[in-house]
């Protein structure tokens, strides 16, 4: 089956950026196993697996939408 460039220019974008936000959460939950990883509003740390998770997520596509932005 063959792929159209446009197609593949979007499977290139898309591995850097799954890259960029791999790295964002691995990051995420290592503070988070450190114990250094807080809440943004209130500032508390945060002792849930799962809203580590979220909190890392958010993040993730978080800066996504904020690059598209700009373009």
């Amino acid at each position: 089956m063959a792929i159209s460039r446009a197609q593949m220019g979007k499977q290139i974008k898309n591995s850097s950026s799954k890259k960029k936000k791999q790295a964002k959460v691995s990051k995420v939950m290592k503070e988070f196993k450190a114990g250094k990883l807080k809440s943004g509003g209130s500032g508390k740390k945060v002792k849930n697996r799962k809203q580590a998770i979220a909190i890392a997520l958010s993040e993730a596509a978080g800066k996504r939408k904020r690059s598209s932005r700009r373009s």
